[in-house]
This record gives structure tokens, C-alpha cells and sequence, in this order.
């Protein structure tokens, strides 16, 4: 029994302190932690987040109640029908006009993991026609996105998509949020999440 103790703790020991600083941003249960913006629809199904079109088909928002500087957020993301929508990181909100920037989630060829920012700039960076083949169509992707001082990457399913160096961003505070796109009718808008997690860099 000792030494079975002391190969356990070795072994939790060996994890990166990193690993171990990550925290959910959602529960698997229910939008504790979370604000909606807008009529569209989110909800929770057998453990994922779902965001879908709802009566309006207009942009809607789902944002933490915490504000979060510099981090590194993961997650996973399965877009079915039209799967266009984002995460914002620094963005504040108010009713469904939305300021910050946008790290897109979007279908093939419409630059998921480029940087977009709303009511401002618009397009920032987007990633190469290459490294946009890393997306999975109606598959499950992990995307990584990391904000620190002026600087925010994305990876996408391993790929780097974008590494940006901006000083408007760098002075930027505000709430995570993801975002469900306008729709038109027979164009409904419909994503899935999971496993979203942070680690909060000092």
C-alpha cells in the first residue's frame, strides 16, 4: 500500500501545473454562471450546450457573468445545419449589440478561428485557405484560444489558425460570450458545445 501511495503521487504530481488550473465554464446541466441575450435559443441536452435559431432568427448571445482579462479557453464545438457562429473574448454587451472580438466558429471557407471585431474594424485577421481545411464538418473540433496583453491565437482541431498583436485589444476588458448568427428562414442556425474550460493566466 505505501508504495502504491507513492507511485499515485508521483504520478499526480507529473501532471502540468497547467492541466490542473483549468476550470469548467459549464456545468453540463443547466446556463448556471451564464446570461442570454436575445430571443434565440439556448439550452442544455444530455450534457451539451446547444444554441439554435429561434422565432426571431436574429444574433443572439450567451455571456459569463465573470469577466475574464487574459486566458486560455477550450472547447469543443459540432456545427449542424448552418453552423455560423463565434466566441467573443473582452466584450461587453448591451440588449443584442454586442462590442469585442470575435474568434469565428463558422462552416467551411468562412474562416473559423479568424478574429473579427463587431461594430468596429470588422475583419482583423483570418486564417490562410490551408489551414482552414483543420475543420471538421459535422464533427466534433477543439478549438484553443489564447488572450494575453495585446496578443490572441487560435488553434483549431491542433492547427494554429491566428496569432494577432493588436493594442486595441490589449486594452479591452468584458465577459466571454458566443454568439448564434442571424438566420433566414430555411437557414437556421444550429451549434453544439462542450467541455468548455478556462485556466485564468496571472
Amino acid at each position: 500500500m505505501k508504495y502504491f501511495l507513492m507511485i499515485c503521487s508521483f504520478l499526480l504530481l507529473s501532471i502540468p501545473a497547467k492541466a490542473q488550473e483549468f476550470k469548467p465554464l459549464f456545468n453540463g446541466e443547466d446556463l448556471s454562471g451564464w446570461t442570454e441575450h436575445g430571443t434565440e435559443r439556448w439550452y442544455v441536452e444530455d450534457g451539451e450546450l446547444i444554441c439554435e435559431s429561434g422565432p426571431d432568427k436574429e444574433y443572439g448571445y450567451l455571456r459569463t457573468n465573470e469577466t475574464y482579462k487574459d486566458f486560455i479557453l477550450t472547447l469543443d464545438f459540432k456545427q449542424e445545419s448552418n453552423g455560423n457562429s463565434g466566441v467573443f473574448i473582452r466584450s461587453n454587451l448591451e440588449g443584442t449589440k454586442i462590442s469585442g472580438w470575435q474568434v469565428e466558429v463558422a462552416p467551411m471557407g468562412s474562416h473559423t478561428g479568424g478574429i473579427y471585431e463587431s461594430y468596429g474594424r470588422g475583419w482583423l485577421i483570418q486564417p490562410s485557405p490551408e489551414d482552414e481545411k483543420a475543420l471538421k464538418p459535422d464533427d466534433w473540433n477543439h478549438m484553443k484560444i489564447r488572450v494575453e496583453g495585446d496578443e490572441v491565437t487560435s488553434w483549431l482541431n491542433g492547427t494554429q489558425m491566428v496569432h494577432l498583436e493588436d493594442e486595441k485589444i490589449g486594452e479591452g476588458t468584458g465577459s466571454i460570450a458566443l454568439q448564434i448568427h442571424s438566420a433566414t428562414p430555411g437557414n437556421e442556425v444550429k451549434v453544439r458545445w462542450k467541455n468548455l474550460r478556462i485556466h485564468v493566466l496571472d
